[in-house]
Formats: structure tokens, sequence, C-alpha cells
């Protein structure tokens, strides 16, 4: 592997990395971002962070190995703990987890004053998006960027966001279906949509199959599925 080239799914998270920034990648898996963007002098400095004693170590090989212990500084520990403020961290990546556990590592970090409010927040979930968007919008938090992309057959939303003084206030529909994307649907978000508008269409032929009154859940369903056609039509 040429250490300087990243997956299709990290280099897009990479290019949303400030020049120049002190980076923590959280759940860093072989620090190859890290490795990355200070091979090809994009960063300063950067923390690897792994909750698990196996990554952890296979990081901390990847690192030695490419002599680039001066710059990245590989740590064991669960989610934000293995920074403080002391770090000056700028940027934060959290790539290829699931919203929910993406929106508790950050709760944890606010709650135990990891943050800042000064690093740029470059989120990768795969799953639960609507739950990410509602805590950085909850947490005043900006969405200023987002991206969603497919790799080895998996979809990826990006989203960036960074700490404003206003409140911010997203619709339902913009929690769901993203702050941009749903603005200028892409092929691959088309695809995502029509692919989940197939799984309501079973659920509710399921439902109305039922012996048991459902008419609350099936009335629920067809407006999800209003909500989708009209998206993507």
């Amino acid at each position: 592997m040429d250490e300087k080239q990243l997956s299709m799914r990290l280099a897009k998270a990479a290019a949303y990395v400030p020049k120049k920034a002190r980076l923590a990648d959280i759940g860093s898996d072989h620090a190859y971002l890290p490795c990355a963007l200070t091979l090809n002098h994009q960063i300063d400095f950067a923390i690897a962070g792994e909750v698990v004693i196996g990554p952890f170590q296979t990081a901390k090989e990847q690192v030695e190995r490419l002599k680039l212990t001066n710059t990245i500084d590989v740590r064991l520990g669960n989610g934000l703990d293995v920074l403080t403020l002391e770090d000056k961290i700028t940027a934060i990546t959290i790539c290829g987890m699931g919203g929910s556990l993406i929106a508790s590592i950050l709760e944890n970090g606010i709650q135990k004053k990891q943050l800042s409010g000064k690093e740029r927040l470059i989120l990768q979930p795969n799953i639960g998006e609507y739950t990410l968007r509602n805590w950085l919008m909850n947490h005043s938090y900006k969405i200023i960027a987002e991206e969603l992309i497919e790799e080895d057959q998996k979809k990826y939303e990006i989203i960036i966001a960074e700490k404003s003084e206003q409140v911010q206030t997203y619709t339902d529909q913009e929690l769901k279906y993203g702050v941009f994307l749903k603005n200028t649907p892409s092929t691959i978000f088309i695809d995502k949509w029509q692919s989940e508008l197939e799984k309501k269409q079973t659920i509710l032929a399921s439902l109305k199959k039922s012996s048991t009154d459902q008419s609350e859940k099936i009335q629920r369903v067809e407006r999800e599925m209003k909500e989708i056609e009209e998206l993507i039509q």
C-alpha cells in the first residue's frame, strides 16, 4: 500500500481537514488518515486514538515504521478521552461508525470538557445520520458541508460541522436527508433513498396483512413513503 494514498472514503474526509491542522483521528484504524496527511505535509500534528488494544498496537507500529512519531501520537483510550485541551486540536475526524455512537463520543467529550469548540468536526457515519445531525443542531454546531459517497457497495455520508455562536435550527427533512444533500440529489442519493423506499414498501405490505389494528403504523409508513417519493422524483 502507498501510505500517501487513502481509500476514497478516507480521502473525501481528508479533503476537509484544514491545512496545518492539529488533528485528532478517533477510531484511527492503522492510523491511515493521519499518516497520509502527515506524509503529504497537510497537517502539523495528529493524535491517533484507539479504544481496542489490537488496533492501537497496529497503529503504533505503522507510525513507528514510517518514522512519524515526532508528528503522530498514538493513544489508547475511549473516544475523546485521548484528548486534552492542551493538545490544541483544531480538527477531529470520526469515520466509519454509526451516527449514534459518534454523537455519544461527542457528548462525552463535551461533558468531560475535552472539546474547546474551536475544532472542525469531520464526521462520517455509515448509519444514524439523523441522530448525529440532531446532536449537532442541539449543541449549536453549524453543518457547513456534506457529501454522500459509495465505496465497496456501502454508502457513507460525510458531515462537516463547526461550532457557532448562533442557535442552529434544521427542519426534520434536513436532519433526515441532509442540509445540503437533498438540495442537489446525486445518483447515489437517489439510489440510497430508493432502497429505503423499497424497504418501507415491504414493511407496509406486512402491516396490512396483520391480524391486529396497525392503522397508525400504516399511516406513518405511508407518510414516510410519500416524503421519499417527492424527494427523489
